[in-house]
């Protein structure tokens, strides 16, 4: 009988709770380690809500990985019994001769996606929250949903400890080094494991822990708002969620409570944060100007006040997509880092591919424009 890969998963948030699902049901010994716990909030993952859209604004290439996430998010709420996202849809909406929407309306007919192109009047007819300006065209994607980032995170990382992995919360990496021989040394203050791979999932701290990546992760600080309506039937029609491009460029989902909807903005908008570990929660009143603008010409029926604030961190890369793959030259070092605000639907799309990097050293799922090694020129 062989003996089971043991691989190190650094960081059990978005992604790398889904990685040590994965690893698990495949049978590797896996030992994860977090700064805080499952589910923390200071990362990318908190705020009760993220959207899973199968219409994307960008690459089409993120198509077929974004259907493999849509059979695994039914696949963890299976194994777990847990509610984790619900079929809302989502309204993509943004200038129609736009380079993007040009490309999502070519890429969603392409490829079959489950959607439907609504023009100014047909959106106003079925979802009168929502204004459309003059040149705006709107996409329903059926398959849009709204999932649950914190149950989702706790819920990944409860199914691999009930599988046989380990987490150390409140245990932070000093260092992860690759090891004479082959294999990694992770260092912690507790003392050093050797294992024989390490994913490394970090979130906001992936540029201090491996500090040789191709290109540095771009920390941002993130604003979520919570607004009330002023009107009784803003949920109406269900509720989808919405993503708002170019020159709006804003999100936003109904809470799950069905009481406020959630806003939040592009990157354009988010400060760098220089060191994660101390992040600026505090919201100055000039901080929500954007988000008094957009809902008075976008969302007039939302009282611009708000009635909660949140704050997250998120990581960018200068091409926008992620950096997925084994570290250049260290062929026992995966990493996942950079995921530009669009990851989490992704994430047990890449919990799956990072389970197989990990323990084949490939994936016949298509990354080939996600790896590390070519991210510089991206």
């Amino acid at each position: 009988m062989s003996i089971p890969k043991r691989v190190a998963v650094i960081g059990a948030g978005s992604m790398g709770s889904q990685v040590m699902w994965r690893l698990a049901a495949r049978g590797a010994e896996v030992i994860g380690y977090d700064r805080y716990a499952p589910g923390h909030d200071r990362g990318a993952a908190g705020g009760e809500s993220r959207i899973f859209r199968a219409v994307h604004l960008g690459d089409p290439g993120y198509i077929p990985l974004l259907r493999l996430a849509d059979q695994m998010w039914d696949r963890l709420q299976r194994e777990t019994g847990s509610s984790l996202r619900r079929r809302s849809g989502c309204l993509v909406m943004g200038e129609t001769a736009s380079p993007s929407m040009r490309l999502l309306l070519s890429a969603s007919s392409t490829h079959r996606l489950d959607h439907e192109v609504l023009d100014r009047e047909e959106l106003a007819r079925r979802y009168p929250q929502h204004r459309l300006p003059d040149g705006h065209t709107a996409v329903l994607d059926r398959m849009g949903s709204i999932i649950r980032p914190e149950a989702s995170v706790q819920a990944a990382a409860a199914r691999a400890e009930q599988l046989g992995a380990r987490l150390h919360r409140y245990t932070p990496v000093r260092e992860i080094a690759p090891a004479a021989g082959g294999g990694v040394h992770i260092v912690t203050d507790q003392g050093t494991d050797h294992v024989d791979t390490a994913v490394v999932t970090a979130g906001p701290w992936i540029n201090t822990l491996l500090p040789d990546l191709p290109q540095s992760v771009d920390i941002r600080r993130l604003i979520s708002s919570w607004h009330i309506p002023t009107r009784h039937d803003w949920f109406a029609g269900g509720a989808p969620a919405f993503v708002r491009s170019a020159p709006h460029d804003c999100y936003g989902l109904p809470s799950p409570d069905g009481i406020s909807v959630k806003l939040g903005l592009s990157f354009a908008r988010y400060l760098p944060v220089p060191d994660p570990e101390r992040l600026d929660r505090t919201v100055r009143p000039e901080e929500l100007a954007t988000f008094r603008e957009l809902i008075g010409e976008l969302m007039p029926d939302l009282n611009p006040d708000p009635i909660r604030l949140s704050v997250y961190m998120e990581g960018y890369t200068e091409s926008g997509n992620p950096l997925v793959g084994h570290l250049p030259g260290e062929d026992d070092i995966v990493v996942m880092a950079g995921f530009s605000g669009s990851g989490f639907k992704l994430s047990p799309a890449m919990g799956e591919i990072a389970a197989d990097l990990a323990l084949d050293g490939t994936t016949d799922h298509p990354i080939g424009f996600l790896a590390p090694a070519g991210a510089g020129a991206a």
